[in-house]
């Protein structure tokens, strides 16, 4: 059997209404959140508000909190913006998170599957962490970074 195509998806200055459409455009069936917190200051963001958004268009959404950034790794990286320290502790923290990441493959067996993050660029973000484990297990194919358009700083 061939590995399911996994995707990514992230909102940072992306208008909800262009955050949705470039998931349906895709045909994405469910969203897996990977922030450790599915919290966000960006109106629409968080978990229940994105989750009844989500439904609007047919998507269903999932959390998977233990796939998230763990809170000393995230303080780190936003203090000193160094990703390949990010890399580092987050690669430790996945490598404990087996069941978690053959959760995922099961899911993106069944249906099309879009990781969603903050950050815009896939190379960014942890997500990119997440899909290069999944690839080294051989539990899924290609990834396909799924990027809406950005809001204008106007």
């Amino acid at each position: 059997m061939t590995p399911p195509t996994i995707y990514t998806i992230g909102y940072e200055d992306a208008h909800l209404h262009d955050f949705l459409h470039t998931l349906t455009e895709a045909g994405v069936q469910l969203v897996v959140d990977t922030r450790e917190r599915a919290q966000s200051r960006r109106q629409g963001y968080s978990k229940t508000a994105l989750g009844e958004a989500l439904k609007e268009q047919g998507i269903d959404y999932k959390h998977l909190r233990s796939l998230g950034t763990p809170p000393a790794i995230r303080k780190a990286y936003k203090l000193d913006h160094d990703f390949n320290a990010l890399k580092a502790g987050y690669t430790l923290h996945l490598a404990t998170q087996g069941d978690a990441l053959h959760e995922l493959a099961d899911l993106a067996i069944r249906q099309r599957v879009a990781l969603l993050c903050y950050e815009h660029e896939p190379g960014e973000c942890h997500r990119s962490l997440i899909t290069g484990r999944l690839g080294e297990m051989a539990l899924v194919g290609d990834v396909v970074n799924l990027k809406p358009p950005r809001r204008s700083k106007t």
